[in-house]
């Protein structure tokens, strides 16, 4: 990729364990049963997918993959001594979820306080389809592995899809973040899948994507999920919708 000099800090992500975390609650997994083969082929492709994002994978996410490699390797041995709970290999990374897990929710109430308070979004920026009947729409945090599985999802679709893709023009992440506030300035919000163009290239959704992360971590959008559907909605932070021209 030509703007592929642009390289996401991965102080934007979370740990191995939220990674984890995400994919076990993603899956509606049992903590302490943990389809071990599953979740170690999906770990390692969400790490491939943080690599063409051309983010710096940092030494512990790789760790933790040689560690559900290892655990992998020893649940595919036969051996009677599995059902033994004290030797069930999974165990090196269960005590840490679970301790990790209670941080994470007692952080998660903390965070929850006012967060759809005005700041969040300015009242005059609630599209039609978020305010049924006048009533206020229940939104979440979406989580940047949250995100980046939307994203996947894309990309998966992209690869699937039998329509031709023209390559029309290169762009830049600068000019692809201007392009991104300009429609939502004007329209100020708009849904994580229209962000991408139809029939955009694979090179075009990687670029518009980090573009997004990009305005997420500088905070110039917020980023929701709207409880009643999984529909994932960008907005301007308050701090943009006061500097929107008139």
């Amino acid at each position: 990729m030509e703007d592929h000099e642009y390289t996401v800090k991965l102080d934007l992500f979370e740990g191995p364990l939220d990674l984890l975390l995400f994919l076990i609650r993603k899956n509606e997994i049992d903590i302490y049963d943990i389809p071990i083969i599953a979740i170690t082929e999906q770990y390692l492709g969400y790490l491939d997918l943080m690599e063409t994002l051309n983010v710096n994978v940092a030494s512990d996410f790789l760790s933790m993959a040689a560690t559900l490699v290892h655990i992998k390797s020893r649940m595919l041995l036969p051996s009677s001594s599995l059902n033994d709970e004290d030797d069930d290999p999974r165990a090196e990374i269960v005590q840490p979820l679970l301790e990790y897990m209670q941080i994470k929710d007692a952080a998660q109430l903390l965070g929850e306080r006012d967060l759809l308070n005005r700041d969040v979004f300015a009242r005059d920026f609630i599209p039609e389809e978020l305010n049924e009947e006048g009533s206020e729409p229940e939104l979440m945090r979406v989580s940047l592995y949250e995100l980046l599985a939307a994203f996947k999802k894309i990309v998966d679709e992209t690869r699937s899809s039998k329509e031709i893709r023209f390559f029309v023009e290169r762009i830049t992440v600068q000019e692809k973040i201007e392009r991104v506030m300009a429609r939502l300035r004007e329209s100020g919000t708009v849904l994580f899948d229209q962000i991408f163009g139809r029939l955009a290239s694979r090179e075009d959704l990687v670029v518009t994507f980090l573009a997004l992360l990009e305005l997420v971590r500088v905070g110039m959008v917020r980023v929701l999920q709207l409880a009643r559907n999984g529909s994932i909605w960008i907005f301007l932070s308050s701090r943009e919708e006061l500097n929107t021209p008139e």
